[in-house]
């Protein structure tokens, strides 16, 4: 296909080389000049670890945790989310149903009878941090993880609440519940009526529905306002 002649840039040619550039003694002098002043600056960039701690930002994400509700009891409502969404396929869950006679689990249907992480698996993504839709799982800012066997790098539902005791007061880790209760999916009693996100033929049946797009089903609980 041939290239069209707006498409074609132009460059100058390089210019001739002076005497001295042609002796490359400018550009020997000009490496000196720079491996000098990196030789004379004092300032210190190596960090003496572990006997001086890193000051690690913010967004460190290092070993996960599960939170604990008002309740205290575990968070995560065994959806799945951050196993599904884990590209590592480090996140095990085994779901069971919550006890109905048991008032410590009012309002809750479910909940995780076994929650393991593969920390030695895991890639720090923060992908099922994002996945979660109530704010179950965290990366937290501890990074000296260590351990003496696989078996021990396995973090298991038990080890992970606490590390969420350890770290709930932290400065560094607060708890984030700004997704509220279960989320704010969850909180939807009904969804605005949209359109399809494609063009439909006039003949297509799909074209006289009264409602494409709306949810029924969940409208469970009395209308609350919508939270975007």
């Amino acid at each position: 296909m041939p290239i069209a002649s707006s498409e074609v840039v132009w460059v100058d040619q390089p210019k001739k080389l002076s005497f001295w550039e042609s002796t490359f003694l400018t550009s020997l002098l000009e490496g000196l000049r720079i491996t000098g002043s990196h030789v004379t600056d004092n300032k210190t960039v190596t960090q003496q670890y572990p006997e001086v701690k890193p000051e690690l930002p913010l967004h460190y994400r290092g070993v996960h945790r599960l939170n604990r509700d008002e309740e205290g009891r575990v968070k995560c409502v065994a959806c799945m989310m951050c196993a599904t969404a884990c590209p590592a396929r480090c996140i095990e869950i085994v779901a069971a149903p919550a006890p109905k006679d048991d008032p410590l689990w009012a309002g809750r249907d479910k909940f995780p009878a076994s929650f393991v992480i593969d920390e030695l698996k895991c890639i720090y993504c923060g992908m099922c941090e994002e996945a979660c839709p109530c704010d179950a799982i965290e990366l937290t800012h501890i990074y000296d993880l260590t351990g003496q066997s696989r078996q021990e790098m396995l973090f298991d539902k038990e080890k992970l609440l606490e590390v969420y005791d350890k770290t709930k007061d932290c400065a560094l880790d607060p708890a984030r519940t700004h997704r509220g209760r279960l989320s704010g999916c969850s909180e939807f009693a009904s969804l605005p009526t949209v359109g399809p996100a494609t063009s439909i033929h006039p003949e297509d049946r799909a074209s006289h529905a009264a409602s494409p797009g709306k949810i029924d089903r969940c409208a469970q609980q009395p209308a609350q306002e919508a939270v975007l």
